[in-house]
């Protein structure tokens, strides 16, 4: 959570380093405040100094007052003379929009997200600048991810060969294709799984289905509907997955092998040789899931179908693309 300072804690700090000289470094250690926190509360003091300047400067004259409050004669004048409002309009500008996007996106995007959409309107800035900016304004903190707990190995059932070999690349759609379950909950604490299947080549998501039951019958059903909405699939398809029960179940393989899907396995107890999938799940629940308490199961279903089908998809930009949403990767060049 972003800490709320009083009044008369911004003025001693304004005062410690205008009039007494502290530097920002020594301030910071000893009070425990952001270098931005500080410079921010500076500015907006030292605007209060200009106006004091123009409104004495025919008593005491500009140059004695500007000594006496220690600013820069370059400073004052640029201000006066409104060099800079240009540059601080546009600043007010982007940082509005900023505001904007990240309540729109429910507090869920980070800085290194946040660069990606106005650098998709036209608007180029630095990390370290939308960083600054984020942390000007109180609150605009991205939503932080629940540490996800430790893996224990296990005993290794059927198995398909590693074929992936976390070689998470594919310079074609619909060959390299990974796949998993994850766990959801209701407002009641009922669970709920979603199956899901994410295509290596763009990270878009072909099919999404969620059950009450983590069985064989809904990672057929997954299965079948993205390949029935694929229908351009041309030569050999590889479908990665863990080792979890249903994907070594004889209705799941033999539909594989019905279809001539060539099926990956992870290690057993090994999710790094599925990140793609983990990669996913974790967003969906950061972006949607914890965000949001689904009181019916048709909420459950629509909210994660609109999410993958729709956000994903077609309007969240992804790391793996260059910032381009997976529908842009895949079908605009």
């Amino acid at each position: 959570m972003s800490r709320k300072y009083e009044p008369e804690f911004k003025r001693k700090i304004v005062r410690l380093h205008l009039e007494e000289g502290r530097s920002y470094k020594s301030i910071t250690a000893e009070y425990g405040v952001s270098k931005t926190a500080v410079s921010h509360w500076c500015e907006g003091n030292r605007l209060m100094a200009y106006r004091f300047i123009d409104d004495y400067k025919d008593f005491f004259g500009v140059r004695w007052l500007l000594h006496r409050l220690d600013i820069y004669p370059n400073a004052y004048y640029n201000d006066r003379k409104h060099r800079k409002a240009a540059y601080r309009e546009e600043k007010q500008r982007i940082k509005k929009q900023i505001e904007e996007i990240y309540h729109k996106h429910n507090g869920v995007d980070g800085y290194r997200m946040m660069q990606a959409y106005p650098e998709r309107a036209g608007i180029v800035l630095s990390p370290l600048t939308v960083h600054k900016y984020m942390n000007m304004e109180p609150g605009i903190l991205s939503v932080t991810r629940r540490k996800r707990p430790e893996y224990h190995k296990g005993k290794a059932h059927k198995v398909f060969p590693n074929i992936l070999e976390q070689d998470f690349d594919s310079n074609e759609i619909n060959t390299k294709w990974c796949t998993d379950f994850t766990c959801l909950f209701l407002e009641n604490g009922e669970k709920r799984y979603n199956c899901s299947i994410v295509d290596l080549h763009n990270r878009s998501v072909i099919a999404s289905i969620t059950d009450r039951h983590m069985t064989a019958d809904p990672a057929v059903r997954t299965i079948r509907k993205a390949i029935e909405s694929q229908p351009e699939i041309k030569g050999v398809l590889i479908l990665h997955s863990d080792q979890g029960s249903q994907y070594p179940s004889n209705e799941f393989v033999e539909y594989c092998e019905r279809m001539r899907v060539t099926q990956s396995m992870s290690k057993a107890g090994y999710p790094y040789d599925n990140a793609p999938m983990e990669r996913y799940f974790n967003t969906l629940k950061n972006d949607l899931i914890h965000e949001h308490s689904c009181k019916t199961e048709d909420e459950l279903y629509r909210s994660i179908e609109e999410y993958a089908y729709v956000t994903y998809n077609h309007a969240r930009p992804h790391s793996y693309n260059g910032y381009k949403t997976p529908f842009e990767a895949r079908y605009i060049a």
